[in-house]
């Protein structure tokens, strides 16, 4: 009887591994998600005051496999929007909403569009009580931090991922021949 247990706990555990396997299940493994090799070497492009999301963006992006630097005929991760936002609503509780909009497009060598240009948003809430002590600033100063770190891993995740939509490259219309008379 000691057999017939053992074979039905074998006939189990391979049945559920057929099953994972059968369903595409698989383990993720100890490597990150590495970079499509045309991107796997960038330069940024970021608007004025945002050097934290350079830096996020610089550990993250390090961290799938691309080669952050200046060489000439890297591409380029340009931020063309950078727009953080801060709504509150009043009352005997304050509630604050914190919101940060990049929108970003990676450009050839040369300046033309790769790809078509991507917007990524993180969005963060948090309440206090104005009648008791004043914790705004210290709350607001640690949530910019995470919507930023946010939004570096988005960006980092969407390049690696190869999820960006290709750019259409316009061309210009041909001349309309002249009309015969």
């Amino acid at each position: 009887m000691h057999l017939v247990q053992r074979a039905a706990a074998i006939v189990l555990t391979l049945g559920l591994g057929a099953g994972l396997t059968g369903c595409g299940f698989h383990l993720k493994g100890t490597n990150p998600n590495v970079a499509p090799v045309t991107y796997a070497n960038m330069k940024l492009s970021l608007p004025k005051d945002t050097e934290e999301l350079e830096e996020k963006l610089n550990i993250y992006l390090a961290a799938a496999g691309v080669k952050v630097n200046n060489d000439a005929q890297a591409y380029t991760l340009r931020v063309l929007d950078y727009t953080p936002r801060r709504m509150e609503l009043n009352g005997k509780l304050v509630e604050t909403l914190l919101r940060l909009n990049v929108t970003f497009r990676i450009e050839d060598a040369q300046g033309n569009p790769v790809t078509e240009p991507r917007t990524v948003m993180a969005t963060r809430t948090y309440q206090y009580d104005v009648a008791t002590v004043n914790t705004d600033d210290q709350e607001q100063t640690y949530l910019k931090k995470v919507i930023i770190d946010d939004v570096a891993q988005q960006i980092a995740r969407q390049i690696s991922s190869n999820r960006l939509p290709l750019a259409i490259h316009r061309t210009a219309a041909p001349a309309a021949a002249p009309a015969a008379e």
